[in-house]
């Protein structure tokens, strides 16, 4: 194989934020990073090596992209698989593997891996149809779930009684109990060729009740030990299950009961992982670089309490994006901003995030309250 600190080409499908986080780590190694995007503006088009405007879902895209690459790796899920599945035959390493990319794309196929393999999930059924919908065995209310596309709160949708009925989905879809939870949580978890596995701490989530977008992390959570080791060890059994190489975010529910329930998964670095940048020895896209390297994998243990605050546009304004409060932000101590290099914004895009760091934990959640309140993203 060649050195990935020399002449290895590595391609990324996808030139988002992730892309461009990766591709900062990336230079750091001298990794040549090529990126394939449908966005002739997307925010990694100024980083990579070389930035190519194409299709990701379309086949010869996709396959024509990667026969120039040694390896390849992802930062959305949403490309074409099939165009993965020849060019890793033809030896092209990519990772995550193709048959794990096909898997997390139908989160029906998700649902059914966590019932083979014995993790904890909220109970679900499969709907094929609207008549199976009126019909299903999980009470009210449930939420339902698009098997395919629905991505940062799209294509989920609660159903409270019957009366909602009229508005669910008509396309594949899975229905899931609604869990009654205390908080939603999450471990980030790395493991590489030779079967090396490290997870990062259990974070805390807050959401954005409109847009459904993670929009608060703590980090490291302060529930009990007990509930960390739980969530930890499911995560790495949801690792080793896939036999992924890469890095995977295992979302989950803390239910009222003390129960942890998987809901979703990413095969990717992710927004639960943002906050490692200075809150770990080491960040969730160095550990993802790594991994595909199946280079020995870092410390991740926590430098300090991190906070992490999404900045998203805000509803009402659409156009050139202007950052308001930055320059109060930027003057307290501890924290730390990260813009997308996106110039347009639009309501609850993701424009950005905010890492505060203090060693003491109340401090540094009054910062980011702060933060959340002052910088605002506007036209």
């Amino acid at each position: 194989m060649k050195a990935f600190y020399g002449d290895l080409r590595l391609g990324i499908l996808g030139g988002g934020q992730l892309g461009r986080m990766l591709i900062q780590q990336a230079i750091n190694y001298n990794v040549k990073v090529k990126v394939l995007d449908p966005d002739r503006e997307a925010p990694c088009r100024k980083l990579c090596e070389e930035f190519v405007v194409g299709s990701l879902g379309d086949y010869e895209t996709v396959y024509n992209f990667g026969k120039k690459v040694d390896m390849l790796t992802i930062e959305i899920e949403k490309v074409n698989v099939d165009a993965l599945d020849q060019l890793e035959k033809e030896g092209v390493l990519v990772y995550p593997q193709p048959r794990i990319i096909r898997l997390i794309q139908d989160k029906g196929l998700q649902k059914q891996f966590f019932k083979e393999n014995n993790i904890p999930t909220a109970d679900f059924q499969i709907i094929s149809s609207p008549d199976q919908l009126r019909n299903s065995r999980i009470p009210y209310p449930y939420i339902q779930k698009l098997r395919r596309d629905g991505y940062d709160g799209r294509g989920v949708y609660k159903v409270i009684d019957e009366s909602y009925l009229d508005k669910a989905f008509t396309a594949p879809s899975l229905i899931e109990r609604l869990v009654d939870f205390e908080k939603e949580i999450a471990v980030i978890v790395a493991r590489n060729a030779d079967g090396q596995i490290k997870a990062f701490p259990m974070v805390e989530m807050e959401f954005n009740p409109q847009a459904n977008l993670v929009e608060f992390l703590i980090s490291p959570s302060i529930f009990p030990f007990q509930v960390h080791e739980e969530a930890e060890q499911i995560a790495k059994k949801v690792a080793e299950d896939l036999n992924i190489v890469g890095l995977l975010a295992v979302e989950m529910f803390l239910d009222k009961q003390g129960r942890v329930l998987v809901n979703e998964l990413a095969p990717r670095p992710h927004n639960s992982g943002h906050q490692s940048i200075e809150g770990n020895v080491v960040s969730q896209f160095e550990q993802h670089l790594r991994a595909i390297f199946n280079q020995p994998l870092g410390d991740t243990s926590c430098l300090s309490n991190a906070i992490m605050i999404n900045v998203l546009g805000e509803p009402g304004y659409e156009g050139p994006a202007v950052y308001q409060g930055i320059e109060e932000v930027l003057n307290c101590a501890g924290v730390y901003v990260h813009l997308y290099g996106k110039a347009l914004t639009k309501p609850f895009r993701k424009m950005g995030h905010v890492t505060i760091v203090d060693a003491d934990r109340e401090k540094a959640i009054e910062k980011a309250r702060f933060v959340q309140k002052t910088l605002k993203v506007i036209a």
